[in-house]
């Protein structure tokens, strides 16, 4: 059920037992959100980015129920964020002297910057390449995502993510880039999401928040 803001209360009184939320709100009201969440009792799977995120993940901590909190719900992606993990853990440094460009592109209706994004930079940054979040170039102009390449079918629903990043001398250039049109993607990676909570709370985990690294791992 799509329950509104407003008709929640009485929503959580009308059912029967507690059951899981799929958060998919705006950045202003993640916070707010979770707690309400965690003062009725209920495991919540939110891809919804911004908001304070230490306190989002501290909240569930010091509460009775389990989520799966993360800034991108598709698997591909996050796998591909595990390889870049796995890069910088393992190779630090190995990028040193490179600069980087990141230009990210999502409907017009997304206000904040993208959190997969902001998740990549601690990587790049580990493999030697400084660079801020702020320095991310946000796309949200639908001429400019046509002049991109975006179909237009996709303008109301995609993700664009382009990584680029240069030797000092420009002789040696790396491009990683992941094109998503539509939501299909997304919705599947909450399915699984959902499916890997309701396991989690089968076997009476309180108090935990889980990713969709752990999703992917089945653990």
């Amino acid at each position: 059920a799509l329950v509104k803001p407003e008709a929640r209360e009485d929503f959580i009184a009308s059912i029967q037992k507690p059951e899981i939320s799929v958060d998919y709100t705006h950045p202003s009201v993640v916070n707010s959100n979770a707690d309400f969440y965690c003062r009725h009792n209920l495991p919540f799977v939110m891809g919804t980015t911004g908001g304070d995120r230490t306190a989002l993940e501290q909240r569930v901590k010091d509460s009775d129920i389990v989520a799966v909190i993360a800034p991108n719900m598709a698997k591909q992606i996050v796998a591909f964020q595990a390889m870049m993990k796995y890069a910088a853990d393992n190779f630090p440094t190995a990028f040193d002297g490179y600069s980087l460009e990141i230009v990210e592109s999502h409907q017009k209706g997304k206000v904040d910057t993208s959190g997969t994004a902001k998740a990549m930079v601690s990587y790049f940054n580990t493999l030697g390449i400084p660079f801020d979040v702020e320095q991310i170039r946000m796309i949200r102009t639908p001429q400019q995502q046509v002049a991109m390449g975006i179909p237009e079918d996709a303008l109301t629903g995609h993700g664009w993510h382009t990584y680029t990043l240069k030797s000092k001398d420009g002789s040696v250039l790396f491009r990683f880039t992941h094109n998503v049109n539509g939501r299909e993607v997304y919705a599947a990676g909450t399915i699984d999401a959902i499916r890997y909570l309701n396991e989690k709370i089968a076997t009476g985990e309180k108090g935990k928040v889980y990713s969709m690294m752990d999703v992917l791992k089945g653990k």
